[in-house]
């Protein structure tokens, strides 16, 4: 141990020392839940069309924002992140409708860029071959034809009648109520649902 710190080499025993408080350090900043209000949070649109937070002494010019129950309750416990690759969360907006209407519109806008999850309409076609399944259908962005693997969790049920459908390239789509489909396409989905 000795030669490490004549050759400018930082002692093991040293090191792990460091280690543990900047650990240490870190787990108390992430157990920490940092409630964003309207009354301590300023939340802004950036030139480029992001969001941009000033919060707790702190100005950060693109924030994140990702849903906690993004497919049962989307309006609650709203996770605002830093928007590097750490993603490191700074606050939580407990409820969005707390918050002032320019600042619902804004996390909704982003929420949807994140969450983009097209919902079908109308099946026009499913077919099936060599495991995997082709999709053409109508969505409430128009025409559209994916391709998912047969089996696994392709297909999800999230309630009841609705599905959740996420293709090969990991893109969502919502089939919000089975039986408001014709018992046409019903028949089509029989193997998958």
């Amino acid at each position: 141990m000795e030669d490490q710190r004549e050759n400018g080499m930082p002692n093991l025993l040293d090191l792990q020392e460091f280690d543990e408080e900047a650990l240490k350090k870190e787990s108390e900043e992430v157990l920490q839940m940092r409630l964003l209000t309207a009354d301590n949070a300023v939340f802004t649109r950036t030139q480029g069309g992001f969001l941009s937070l000033q919060f707790d002494g702190k100005n950060y010019d693109r924030v994140g924002v990702y849903l906690t129950f993004p497919l049962t309750n989307p309006q609650e416990f709203i996770s605002i992140r830093e928007a590097d690759e750490k993603a490191k969360e700074i606050g939580v907006i407990r409820s969005l409708g707390d918050m002032p209407r320019e600042v619902q519109d804004m996390v909704q806008e982003q929420v949807r860029l994140r969450y983009f999850m097209p919902v079908i309409r109308k099946v026009m076609e499913v077919k099936d071959e060599y495991g995997y399944a082709y999709w053409h259908v109508q969505t409430d962005f128009g025409s559209c034809r994916f391709t998912t693997h047969m089996g696994g969790d392709a297909v999800v049920s999230l309630g009841e009648a609705r599905y959740q459908i996420t293709d090969i390239d990991g893109n969502r789509y919502e089939l919000p109520d089975l039986y408001a489909l014709t018992v046409m396409e019903r028949k089509k989905l029989d193997l998958f649902i």
